[in-house]
């Protein structure tokens, strides 16, 4: 689903007629905005931020403004629900998601792998990471990263049973420049290792964000 709604996303900006604003002030006609960024956007910061601390500002911004009267509320008082919950390390999300337009690429590059001699597997790769803000027109300027973005390894070996995909490694990083080397020693060997695999931030080109084992050359 966040696949699709990330493609409904981007087709929707390239082919916006009069101008893009951040998710914050959008025009009641985008509705690849309302739903499709909306979706995406919620559901990173339910990860990022967790399910029950949204839930919880959500709760308190219905029971405050539930069966009001004109002057209406608008997304500028319920961003400060959110903010609320918000902690200081994660507070750029905010800005990044709901008050300007925020873009990466974020891709893996260098991938190699080798099993030791005690059975477990060494595996190095390289990341590369770049931020991009835009204005309404489609103008994107690169801005410093320095961001928390999932690193993830999967393996297909995890038990006899299955062939079936197996996250064995996620965590998140503050990725402070535009290339990063990883390395971890893991019990399975690798199948697949990523950047934000599961598509949380809004990645102009997220074929790359994952690279398989498969490619390596032998």
């Amino acid at each position: 689903m966040i696949k699709y709604d990330m493609d409904r996303y981007l087709s929707g900006r390239s082919t916006e007629s009069h101008y893009e604003p951040p998710l914050l002030y959008l025009r009641p006609d985008q509705g690849y905005l309302h739903y499709q960024k909306g979706n995406i956007v919620m559901y990173a910061l339910a990860d990022y931020i967790g399910e029950d601390k949204i839930n919880e500002a959500l709760k308190k911004f219905a029971s405050k403004y539930a069966f009001q009267e004109p002057p209406f509320v608008t997304s500028l008082e319920f961003i400060e629900y959110i903010k609320d919950v918000t902690p200081d390390s994660l507070q750029y999300m905010i800005h990044d998601m709901f008050e300007t337009i925020t873009l990466y690429e974020n891709k893996v590059t260098d991938l190699s792998y080798e099993e030791m001699d005690d059975g477990k597997f060494k595996v190095n790769f390289l990341v590369e990471c770049q931020k991009f803000r835009a204005d309404s027109l489609g103008r994107e300027e690169e801005i410093p990263v320095n961001d928390y973005i999932d690193i993830a390894v999967f393996s297909k070996e995890v038990n006899d049973s299955t062939k079936t995909e197996t996250e064995i490694f996620l965590k998140k990083f503050k990725i402070e420049e535009n290339k990063r080397d990883f390395e971890f020693v893991l019990d399975y060997k690798p199948n697949k290792v990523g950047i934000d695999p599961y598509f949380k931030l809004i990645d102009r080109h997220r074929d790359d964000n994952t690279k398989s084992t498969a490619t390596i050359q032998t």
